[in-house]
């Protein structure tokens, strides 16, 4: 009997694989960046294949002295709206990947506004350079290789997700699930199909696209040339939708809010037709079977990335984790506040040119004001999000930056909610291994997934009404200042 469900989560500064056993629990774990490439500003690009070749490097490392074969399945979840076009042929992407940060296609957006609406209606989503849409159009229209090979017929698209199951299986997979379909622009959320009429707009050919299955099914199988052994391939997953599933989130109305790269609050809105709320994205995400629910989406581009940014380009702490106590070595920011608009502004401003500021310095403020100002800025924006969702009555969280109890309990102030912190904050993956599980019978109910699930810690407000409005002030003031299409 199997012993171990494998998942891959492919993140966004890097690759995540966790092995969990049939209690659960994670017995194994392993981590790797990869390059992160700015070309121009406000583009950001990756390598898909160095992101595969981590990939592969991780599976080897992480199963040590295990055969591959005492894993039941394998599931995959990723970076949602990065954008890979291959060749069919050869296997070779034309350009790297566009990643869901890159603003490149925002004047583009900006030329499709008459066509807004329809966008808005099929897709639930903002036409907003975020998604994978006018990403795909920008290769295939900037880049003559990919465009003859889409006259032709051999250009591939596909996100992240898309990418890892071509590859593991040897090239003869090339499918998505229905929760990262339902970020490219292209797919109706409620037909549940690529859409000709966005197509046509996008002026994407259908033979670049991927066949749409279950977020929880089996696909096919890896290749053994590739990686040593067959293994099912049993689920595909959106982050932020594994997050909330790996959340156990699948009542309607309950809610997570992801602490990653960027900051991402889903609320599961169930399974009958809504409609989007005003400046937030509707998708779609996963019940207790796996199948298609709606979903309300918040999103903030730059959440966890801030935190990188103080360490990698202003060079002013060591790691992440160091952020926590220099924040808690001062009373307050002094008055400091960190709008990180690095790539403009997400939800609910959907102000794409939008640009990062350090705001109310003085000749007192210093690294310790601004580490904490960042951090504070996190939390900032993810009210903004859940202001925004509405009805939220207690937030559980994950990712990364959920580790660091400054921020949460910040949060937790700011917001007037509780907020609950699990054992294992690496959800995400947690999410596409029960998915898969379920797919290959690892794990029999959801039921049986609930039990396994614990919480670390509650982080219980502790402000006033008017100290919570009085920061909460402060931020919105430094967003005015920034942003380019406030009314």
């Amino acid at each position: 009997m199997s012993k171990y469900v494998l998942a891959i989560d492919a993140g966004t500064t890097g690759i995540t694989l966790q092995l969990f056993n049939r209690k659960g629990d994670v017995v194994r774990s392993n981590t790797s960046e990869f390059t992160q490439h700015y070309p121009k500003p406000g583009w950001v690009e990756h390598d898909a294949e160095e992101i595969w070749q981590v990939t592969q490097k991780l599976i080897s490392e992480i199963m040590g002295d295990e055969a591959l074969t005492d894993v039941a399945a394998i599931g995959i979840t990723n970076q949602r709206e990065t954008t890979v076009v291959w060749d069919s042929e050869t296997g070779k992407p034309f350009h790297n990947a566009i990643v869901w940060q890159c603003r490149r296609t925002a004047e583009r957006c900006k030329e499709l506004q008459p066509s807004a609406h329809v966008f808005r209606e099929r897709t639930g989503l903002i036409l907003d350079a975020y998604f994978s849409g006018t990403k795909v159009s920008w290769i295939l229209e900037n880049v003559p290789e990919a465009k003859a090979a889409a006259e032709a017929g051999s250009a591939r698209f596909g996100t992240i997700d898309t990418w890892l199951i071509y590859k593991l299986s040897g090239h003869a997979l090339h499918i998505t699930d229905p929760t990262n379909a339902s970020r490219t622009l292209m797919y109706d959320i409620h037909e549940r199909a690529w859409h000709d009429d966005l197509l046509a707009i996008l002026n994407v050919p259908r033979s670049c696209l991927p066949e749409v299955k279950g977020s929880s099914e089996v696909y096919g199988h890896t290749s053994a040339a590739v990686i040593g052994a067959e293994i099912p391939i049993a689920s595909a997953i959106g982050d932020q939708q594994s997050a909330l599933f790996g959340q156990c989130c699948v009542e309607e109305g309950s809610s997570k809010n992801t602490y990653g790269t960027g900051c991402f609050v889903l609320v599961n809105a169930g399974k009958e037709k809504v409609k989007p709320k005003t400046s937030l994205l509707l998708t779609l995400a996963c019940d207790a079977k796996g199948e298609v629910v709606y979903a309300h989406e918040g999103s903030v581009f730059i959440g966890g990335a801030l935190i990188q940014w103080l360490r990698d380009e202003l060079q002013i702490v060591e790691n992440a984790a160091d952020s926590e106590a220099i924040a808690r070595s001062i009373e307050d920011s002094g008055g400091v506040t960190v709008v990180p608009a690095f790539a403009g502004l997400g939800a609910p401003y959907w102000d794409p040119d939008a640009r990062a500021a350090i705001l109310g310095l003085t000749r007192g403020s210093g690294r310790p004001q601004i580490i904490r100002a960042a951090l504070e800025a996190i939390a900032f924006q993810s009210r903004d999000l859940i202001d925004a969702l509405g009805g939220v009555t207690g937030l559980h969280v994950d990712g990364g930056a959920a580790a660091n109890d400054f921020l949460m309990q910040f949060q937790a102030d700011l917001l007037g909610l509780d907020v609950l912190r699990p054992a294992n904050l690496e959800t995400t993956a947690q999410g596409a291994a029960y998915l898969a599980g379920l797919a290959t019978g690892f794990w029999d109910t959801f039921d049986e997934i609930k039990g396994f699930r614990k919480i670390d810690k509650v982080f219980k407000p502790q402000w006033t009404d008017e100290q919570r409005e009085a920061h909460y002030s402060r931020w919105q003031n430094a967003v005015a200042r920034v942003r380019t299409n406030a009314s």
